[in-house]
């Protein structure tokens, strides 16, 4: 039960950045850039939310093993995928497999691995404090 709530709180902060920022990507970037840049432009700013959201929550809840981080990270891709495929579905009357389909072959690959980020981020920061300073998790495990 955790897991499933925290999955969803690390979802819906990632999920609800992406969203907002839709709306500066559409109208405002497209227009001027093209689809593939202006995604690559967002993307960024994405990974910078993906990784204030994951030291966030392994910071909030230092008595989580990696296993756990891991499978909230997980359990967060699943509802990711999901929510996306149901915003090309209900927004823009599109199947899952247009969706996919009609993702730029540039944009698309690096917001595959942006997902892949997504999913493994809340593992790879570390419970214990850095030295000197008790309060910011460390990436992989090591110190700073």
């Amino acid at each position: 039960m955790r897991v499933s709530k925290l999955a969803f709180v690390y979802f819906l902060l990632v999920f609800s950045a992406g969203f907002a920022l839709a709306f500066i990507r559409i109208p405002f970037l497209v227009p001027v850039f093209g689809v593939r840049i202006a995604e690559l432009i967002e993307m960024p700013v994405m990974l910078a939310v993906i990784v204030w959201a994951s030291r966030r929550l392994v910071h909030r809840n230092p008595t989580l093993t990696r296993f756990e981080r891991l499978s909230v990270g997980l359990v967060a891709l699943a509802l990711l995928v999901a929510a996306e495929l149901a915003v090309a579905l209900f927004l823009g009357a599109r199947s899952p497999g247009q969706y996919v389909a009609s993702r730029d072959p540039v944009s698309g690959s690096v917001y595959l691995v942006s997902l892949v980020f997504f999913a493994v981020a809340p593992a790879l920061w570390s419970t214990r404090p850095r030295p000197g300073n008790s309060s910011k998790p460390t990436p992989l495990g090591g110190s700073a």
